[in-house]
């Protein structure tokens, strides 16, 4: 009689680890729109701390020129232009909100061919990798850039203005902050 009395127990109890089970079926999710992708594995700690990234999407390759620029200072506009005219549909447009959510000022050496040769963050958005990367990414992607005829090589420093959107703009050519 004992044994019949455990079975009464145990039926209902495999019944709802079935139901369990059955339930814990993957399901592809939707996919969300290419232009709201995230980094890959850079998975924020919150729902409102997800930072919205733009894929890198730029124009077909083309030869950027050249900078008539005789110190770092003037080819940064040079460089801040071509990034700009690589990435028109990530350029913020207008003045920035007051509140960014990363902000970032990064080193450029560019050869004498226009590559880039290395990037070293001065302040680096660390509380973003996801940014950082995708500002690397922006970088080398906008490849060449306009070759530093007057300076051989050139190294160059800009400051990235990150909104959530994952849109930007270069301090270089900003429209300024509210």
């Amino acid at each position: 009689m004992k044994h019949y009395s455990s079975l009464r127990y145990l039926t209902p109890l495999a019944a709802c680890a079935a139901a369990l089970l059955a339930s814990c079926t993957s399901v592809p999710l939707p996919e969300e729109p290419s232009r709201r992708a995230a980094v890959a594995g850079a998975a924020p700690a919150t729902a409102e701390a997800q930072v919205l990234v733009e894929p890198v999407v730029t124009q077909a390759p083309h030869h950027a020129g050249t900078s008539n620029a005789n110190n770092p200072r003037a080819y940064r506009a040079d460089a801040a232009q071509h990034i700009y005219a690589m990435n028109s549909n990530r350029i913020w447009k207008g003045r920035l909100p007051p509140l960014l959510y990363a902000i970032g000022v990064l080193q450029v050496e560019v050869d004498n061919r226009g590559n880039v040769r290395n990037m070293s963050w001065m302040r680096a958005p660390k509380h973003a990798p996801e940014v950082i990367a995708e500002i690397e990414r922006t970088v080398r992607a906008a490849a060449p850039y306009p070759v530093p005829a007057r300076m051989g090589k050139v190294v160059y420093t800009d400051t990235w203005l990150w909104h959530k959107s994952g849109r930007f703009q270069l301090d270089t050519l900003t429209e300024g902050q509210d």
